[in-house]
């Protein structure tokens, strides 16, 4: 199959305690297309993996928050777990980099717990998603449609519930990391 991605630069953002197959899965279908992932965390160092009940795999960090810039990427991709977003939703780095990405009309896709990041960042209002269904009154509140469905994407947003999700998630992340910019994604 051809490398369709070649070229392309995706940034992987989380913190301590994402899922780790909404990591990995992700990250490992981008670079099978030839895209180039960087994990990006706060302080640029490693962070620990939540494999479903228990502690995961430590991964390593690429880069950190101070070293990127959105401009660097084509896309975006907010893995959930539990204590992940619930950390990046509270660091104005993390928030300033994720709205960049909207304001520039470039793919962002969140599973799971992720969407609380894009709540936090301003820029849900009016638009089509899914989550993990304890977020859904969360998004519903900020001003997005929630819809119960496996993928919403929306202009560029790709969303996803959970784990299971994940073989349309990816599906989905690649075809519009393929397509590039969205005219309508913006903050």
């Amino acid at each position: 199959m051809a490398q369709q991605l070649n070229g392309k630069r995706v940034a992987i953002l989380a913190a301590d305690g994402f899922e780790e197959s909404e990591l990995a899965s992700p990250r490992a279908a981008l670079q099978g297309q030839g895209a180039e992932t960087h994990v990006i965390t706060p302080d640029g160092k490693g962070i620990r993996a939540w494999a479903e009940t228990d502690w995961g795999e430590t991964y390593e960090a690429d880069k950190s928050l101070d070293e990127v810039k959105s401009e660097d990427y084509h896309a975006l991709v907010l893995p959930g777990g539990l204590f992940n977003p619930d950390t990046l939703r509270l660091d104005e780095k993390a928030l300033t980099f994720v709205r960049h990405f909207f304001e520039a009309g470039k793919p962002v896709a969140a599973i799971c717990h992720a969407p609380w990041i894009l709540i936090n960042a301003g820029v849900v209002e009016g638009r089509k998603m899914t989550s993990v269904a304890s977020v859904a009154q969360d998004l519903k509140n900020a001003g997005a449609t929630w819809f119960d469905e496996s993928v919403v994407v929306d202009s560029g947003l790709v969303t996803s519930r959970t784990p299971k999700d994940l073989d349309d998630f990816n599906r989905k992340l690649l075809e519009e990391v393929a397509e590039g910019r969205h005219s309508h994604q913006h903050a």
